[in-house]
C-alpha cells in the first residue's frame, strides 16, 4: 500500500471517486477486463444486491472493490490493499476487509474450485500469478476460518461475472442512499 494514499473521507468524495472510474480499465493499456471499472463495480454491486439483498455492506464492498485500480494505476497486486485502506474510515471495517479479500478469495478460488479456475478470464489468470498465485493447504485453511469467509466469495464471484459488454445497470447515483446507511455505520 501507498502510504502516501489518502483516505476517501466523505460520501460526496467517494461518490466522485467512483464516478472517476468511468472510462477508467484494470489494466492501463487496457488489456484486462472487458468493461471499465465503474461498469463492472456497479454489474458486481448489483448481483450482490440481488443474492444478498439484506447485507448492504457486501453490496457496498462490490460497488466499490476496484477503486485501488484507479487510486494506483498499474499495481493489480496491492489493488485490494489501497482499495481497502482509502475507503475503512468512511464505510467500516468490514467493506474494507471485503475489499481486500476479494483477491484472497481468487486464490483460494483457483486452489480449491477446478470449475471456477477454468472460467476466470485471460486477465484474472494472469494477474493471479502477480498476486501470489493458488493459496498453499495452510492459506486454505486459515481463509476458511475468517469470519468474512463466506462473504469474500460471495464478492470475488460476482467480481468474476460482473464482465458483461453493454449491461444495463443502475446509473451509480442510485447507489447513494446505500452508501450513506453504510457510511453512517462503518
Amino acid at each position: 500500500m501507498d502510504r502516501n494514499l489518502a483516505p476517501v473521507s466523505t460520501v460526496d468524495e467517494l461518490m466522485t471517486l467512483l464516478g472517476d472510474c468511468a472510462d477508467k480499465w484494470d489494466m492501463p493499456d487496457r488489456s484486462g477486463d472487458p468493461v471499465d471499472i465503474l461498469d463492472h463495480d456497479s454489474q458486481c454491486a448489483e448481483l450482490l444486491r440481488e443474492q444478498f439483498p439484506d447485507d448492504e455492506e457486501l453490496q457496498v464492498a462490490g460497488l466499490v472493490h476496484d477503486i485501488g485500480h484507479v487510486l494506483i494505476p498499474g499495481d493489480d497486486a496491492g489493488h485490494g490493499r489501497n482499495g481497502a485502506h482509502a475507503v475503512r474510515a468512511l464505510l467500516g471495517e468490514r467493506v474494507a476487509r471485503l475489499v481486500e479479500l476479494h483477491v484472497t478469495a481468487k486464490r483460494y478460488l483457483a486452489a480449491t474450485d477446478s470449475v471456477h479456475s477454468a472460467v476466470l478470464s485471460q486477465s484474472s489468470r494472469r494477474t493471479l500469478v502477480a498476486q501470489g498465485g493458488p493459496m498453499t493447504p495452510a492459506e486454505v485453511a486459515a481463509f476458511e476460518a475468517d469470519p468474512d469467509f463466506h462473504a469474500a466469495i460471495a464478492l470475488r464471484k460476482a467480481d468474476d461475472a460482473g464482465k458483461v459488454i453493454g449491461l444495463t445497470v443502475h446509473p451509480l447515483r442510485t447507489w447513494r442512499p446505500v452508501i450513506e446507511r453504510v457510511a453512517a455505520v462503518g
